[in-house]
């Protein structure tokens, strides 16, 4: 069996609706939580609504040892060089690895806000420029000049410079044909949120460079036990159900397409994975439940497939953390534990 490195990134909690004080106390929380667990780092969002995800990077790093800022970047909020700016100077200041997970837009009232009416797969050319001159000013202390359909920049230069071993992760949807060519154009982690492992397996032919996916788990002793927390932690709601089809009506996301298509036909606690949640609108994720050796069955399959990073949901508390470990560490090699703040697996 061929040995793989596997990456494990955790998700920041948002501030929609979060008093002040009690949200930078819950992201310090998390973020030590996943430290503890052993992820390489932690997702932070980015919408119009929210926090600024550089504000809550900064606060992270100064609140964790290890842990690295996957930070959502959107083109609407910044140019490409405050992007590689903010960049190059956390990676001085805290001598930290940032990941950068771009993304090409967002809600389509946040993107109306800004007068961006831009069609879906050019917003992906548009993010593949942006991208592309972000890399090549983190890449060298040499002055880049860029010609685009979107942006133009001449001989513009970073300071200061990034050390090359902080040079960051790039991550972007990989979902539709549009974000596969961009993380492609770009050496990119495509991310997507997966289908059942027996899809994944029919779509990933056409696939190259690296990739991952964007999923929640909840794992416990028994099958029954996963079910019994899944359902209290997300239960059906008609609210949720309404908010699903709005968003569906509203949206011209292809993963949030896909994944609804795929609801409908997916309904049995026979399968690991489950698009309740998804749903009933309390997260865009799908899940993996069951037993620690069911989900570490369904988490070998999609490693094996390829995907090399996995991207949690939100975690409930750092005991949940604990279990989808001791899951991950059930997908590995015969033996293989997960020691205290090291995020690598080999299957």
């Amino acid at each position: 069996m061929v040995s793989r490195q596997i990456s494990i990134f955790s998700t920041c909690p948002h501030s929609r609706d979060a008093l002040p004080g009690e949200y930078l106390r819950r992201v310090q929380s998390v973020a030590r939580w996943s430290e503890r667990s052993g992820c390489r780092g932690i997702l932070i969002y980015a919408n119009n609504s929210i926090v600024d995800p550089w504000l809550v990077a900064q606060h992270i790093l100064a609140s964790t040892n290890t842990l690295c800022p996957l930070v959502a970047v959107q083109p609407g909020y910044m140019h490409p060089f405050t992007a590689a700016k903010m960049v190059a100077s956390l990676g001085m200041m805290y001598g930290r690895r940032i990941y950068l997970n771009m993304i090409a837009g967002g809600f389509q009232n946040d993107l109306r806000a800004l007068n961006d009416h831009t069609p879906h797969d050019a917003r992906y050319r548009r993010l593949t420029e942006y991208t592309l001159i972000v890399q090549q000013l983190l890449a060298s202390d040499q002055s880049v000049t860029f010609e685009g359909d979107y942006y133009t920049v001449r001989n513009l230069r970073i300071q200061p410079t990034l050390s090359p071993e902080l040079f960051p992760g790039i991550m972007i949807s990989g979902s539709s044909p549009a974000g596969a060519k961009a993380a492609a154009r770009t050496n990119a982690t495509a991310i997507k949120y997966p289908e059942r492992v027996e899809d994944e397996e029919r779509l990933f032919s056409s696939r190259t460079g690296p990739c991952g996916v964007r999923m929640g788990i909840i794992a416990r002793s028994t099958d029954d036990e996963a079910w019994q927390v899944a359902h209290q932690r997300y239960p059906a709601q008609r609210r949720g159900k309404i908010l699903h089809r709005i968003a569906r009506s509203i949206s011209d996301s292809y993963w949030h397409r896909r994944l609804s298509d795929r609801a409908r036909t997916i309904a049995s606690e026979k399968n690991a994975y489950w698009l309740g949640p998804f749903e009933n609108y309390h997260t865009f994720c799908p899940q993996l439940v069951g037993s620690y050796d069911r989900v570490a069955q369904e988490l070998r399959g999609y490693m094996n497939i390829g995907h090399d990073t996995f991207i949690l949901d939100i975690p409930a508390s750092e005991a949940e953390l604990e279990h989808i470990h001791e899951a991950f560490a059930k997908a590995g090699a015969s033996g293989n534990t997960l020691a205290p703040h090291h995020q690598l697996y080999s299957i």
